[in-house]
């Protein structure tokens, strides 16, 4: 009698601390994945998105931190300027214009997308980011760095110029066919609309 009241008490306690660490998990994140799987990760692997990762990658295969330093502080002035060589080249590029259509395609669900290469660099964007240099956030640092098949999702944050909630979710890209890592992609959820 005793080892079953044991066993039934280690069950409840089991159990109690299952819906509490469930409890705690942030409500958006099943949504969130849920319409990723379902309306993104279906395109992420299209040529326009493998095809200029893996240009961008041979042409930044040899840049040091240094250089990709420079190059982040050239976006980052460019970013109030009238003068903006770098981020017009990203910007008018055909992934910025593939990336613009899906983000239009999704009737106000999508609210950014912007795909990061093996060096942590914007490759194409569908909106302006503030920096160029992704390589030190968790968006690539929790999937590129991480392996292939890998969803992330942050946490929910309320833009200031639009008062919408959005979370990125970003994902690896592999190479469809050796399935190597490539880069990654994120796409912000406009959560008000999801």
């Amino acid at each position: 009698m005793r080892r079953k009241a044991t066993a039934l008490l280690c069950l409840v306690l089991l159990t109690t601390a299952e819906t509490s660490a469930f409890a705690q998990q942030p409500v958006h994140l099943e949504p969130v994945r849920a319409y990723v799987e379902a309306y993104v990760r279906s395109w992420i692997t299209a040529p326009p998105i493998v095809d200029a990762l893996k240009d961008q990658n041979d042409l930044h295969a040899h840049l040091t931190h240094p250089a990709i330093s420079e190059l982040d502080a050239q976006w980052r002035a460019e970013f109030g300027s009238t003068q903006r060589p770098l981020i017009d080249s990203v910007l008018s590029n055909p992934l910025s214009q593939f990336l613009k259509e899906k983000q239009a395609q999704s009737d106000g669900l999508i609210t950014e997308i912007f795909v990061i290469d093996a060096k942590g660099l914007s490759v194409g964007e569908s909106e302006i980011t503030s920096d160029y240099w992704q390589g030190d956030e968790a968006k690539w640092q929790k999937t590129f760095l991480v392996g292939t098949d890998v969803l992330f999702v942050d946490k929910v944050e309320k833009d200031e110029s639009t008062q919408m909630l959005q979370s990125q979710a970003s994902l690896t890209i592999s190479d469809p066919r050796t399935g190597q890592p490539i880069g990654s992609i994120t796409v912000g959820i406009n959560l008000d609309a999801l």
